[in-house]
Order: structure tokens, then sequence, then C-alpha cells
């Protein structure tokens, strides 16, 4: 760990500018290992420094694996990969409560802490199992602990999920409910990397390396940049902006856009202006901003909503995505204009 970097307790400006280069120095040590994808490397340290949880959306062979792994590496996190399956029970998520022997011709029930006991866990394919042992795991993101027999045993911080889908394959799968994937902050979509990459990936894969990856930050560091996310001010013209992106989506509302009123079954609820908001607040630190601007906003919006929009049957019938629903809103909401 450099010396440069301020130890939780230092004044906020000081934090910003370290929590600033520390992402310069995650970026650059994942890009090593991962090559490309730097949109949804930023969107995902963005989700971490603000304590949110990601889907990770891609065909297989886009490193998903590896990206989560590695952004294990360079905090220094302990670091779980469940992969979900059909006969996957949630006790084999959370830990159950087993009988051992004391050593002194006794016995007891011991609790047997499950593979959920990580700070980054990633939950791969998690659309692959029964609703029962979806509902588990997302307990445990939402409470940040783990309950058995009527015992609770707490998630150690920082703890962020990072749950993978195939977006090809469904048959035999189990899609989470809207009331569930609303419990991730952001929804990313890994796509293709360009030509210049895709070569660069086949040349650096199959020749010998040597990669020696170090913790940026302490975990004390890391939490102390997740408190001060909180305390990055928004202005009230921002957060308005967060709130008609999020009004504008939901197809009965006066503030609804036109292609919400087309092509939207169900809009966004409060829950994305709030993520909109803290996003923008993870992203203006990220950047070294003492505050949040509206283009942090917009950069967030993609992220939050993706997973939020349910599109109905015309959508469906003219091939409409809901990122193009997204596009349209962004295209038709104005950015807030600051007056005295």
């Amino acid at each position: 760990m450099s010396e440069a970097y301020v130890e939780p307790g230092g004044d906020d400006v000081a934090l910003l500018q370290e929590a600033s280069r520390g992402y310069e120095d995650l970026e650059a040590q994942i890009s090593r290992v991962v090559i490309g994808q730097r949109p949804t490397v930023r969107a995902l340290l963005a989700a971490i420094f603000s304590e949110g949880h990601v889907l990770l959306v891609g065909v297989p062979g886009l490193a998903k694996t590896l990206l989560v792994k590695t952004l294990a590496e360079v905090l220094g996190w302990a670091f779980h990969r469940i992969q979900f399956t059909p006969d996957m029970m949630p006790a084999d998520i959370t830990g159950m409560e087993l009988l051992q022997d004391t050593g002194q011709g006794g016995r007891q029930m011991r609790f047997v802490r499950g593979p959920i006991f990580a700070n980054i866990i990633l939950a791969d394919e998690i659309n692959r199992t029964p609703p029962k042992t979806q509902a588990a795991l997302l307990e445990a993101m939402q409470e940040r602990q783990v309950t058995s027999m009527g015992k609770r045993y707490e998630l150690e911080p920082p703890f962020v999920v990072v749950a993978t889908q195939n977006p090809i394959e469904q048959e035999g799968t189990y899609p989470l409910p809207e009331a569930q994937l609303d419990r991730f902050m952001f929804s990313l979509w890994m796509d293709y990397p360009s030509v210049e990459d895709e070569e660069r990936i086949v040349m650096e894969t199959t020749a010998p390396r040597e990669l020696d990856l170090k913790p940026v930050f302490t975990k004390d560091q890391l939490l102390a940049i997740q408190r001060l996310v909180r305390r990055v001010p928004a202005s009230r013209h921002v957060v308005s902006y967060a709130v008609a992106i999020a009004r504008a989506t939901r197809p009965n509302s006066a503030a609804a856009s036109d292609h919400a009123r087309r092509y939207v079954e169900w809009g966004a609820g409060t829950r994305a202006a709030q993520n909109m908001v803290m996003a923008g607040k993870a992203l203006a630190v990220l950047d070294g901003s003492p505050a949040v601007s509206a283009a942090h906003i917009r950069e967030a919006a993609p992220y939050v909503l993706r997973h939020r929009l349910l599109t109905n049957y015309q959508a469906s019938g003219e091939g409409v995505e809901v990122t193009e629903v997204i596009d349209h809103v962004l295209a038709e909401i104005s950015e807030p204009r600051y007056t005295d």
C-alpha cells in the first residue's frame, strides 16, 4: 500500500483526491488482466463505492468471472464464486447448523458458514437455481445477515454481490421476478470486445505472462470512501433531474415520455431515482468531483433503469428493446437549469 493514501478519518477533500487516484490505479491494474470493457469496470467500481449489488449480463466467454475475481484481488477482498444449479438449496449458500463433536465426549450444534460469508460474491448464473435458493441470496443481499435456527449472523462489510446471467440459454431457467431484480443497483451488459481489443486478448492470453496485482485500498480505507460517497452533496436540481427521469418511465404518469406510454407496461419506482443519485455520487468520487452533476446522473441512468422497466406486447411486436426506451427518455428529459 502506497503511503500516499489517506487513512480513514482524513478530511473529505484529501480523501476525495485519494479515492479518485485510487480508482485510476484500480482501473489500470484491472486492464492488465481484463482487456477492454472499461465502461463495465467503471460502473462496477461505482457500484462498489456506493455499496450496491450488480447484475452482470453477457454471453459466455467475455471474462465475467475473470473480471470479478480480478476486482476482488486488486481490492484485497475475500472472494467466493457460487455456481448456481437447479439442485442447489438455500443452506448451500448461507450455511447450516451441524451436529459436531465438542472434543470432550459430547456433541453440540454449530453453525457452519456458507460461501455467502465473503466480501465479494460472484453468483454465477443466478437464474439457473430455483426461486427458494434465489430468495435466500437476495435476502442476504438486502439484510446483510443470515438467519439460521433463530440466530442471526452478520455479513462482514464490505459486502457486494455480482450476479451473472447468460442472455442466450433461457430453457430450464428461473427468471428473477421484478421485485427481486429491483434489489440490484445496476444491470450491466458486457458486449463483445472491439477488433483491436479481441486481437490483443488472443495475443496476450496465448503467450506466457506473469501479473503481479497488488491491493490498492485497505478494507478500512474502502469503507471510509463508501461513507464519503454518502456525504457528497447532490443539489436539488440534480435530485429533481433523477426523479424526472424515473417518472418519465411510468406510462400512466402525466410526466411519461411518449415512448414510455407506448411501449412500457411498468416503469421504474422511487428506488431508481435513489440509486441514480447514489450512483451519481460514486461517479463524482471516481472523477474527483466535489459534487454530483447532471452528467453523472445521465451516465448512471441506463445501468439503473435497464432491469426496472417492463416493456409491453407492443414493444415485443415491434422489436423495441428497453434500451431504446431509455435512450428516448434521456433525450426527452432536459437537464436542470441552475438558478440563483
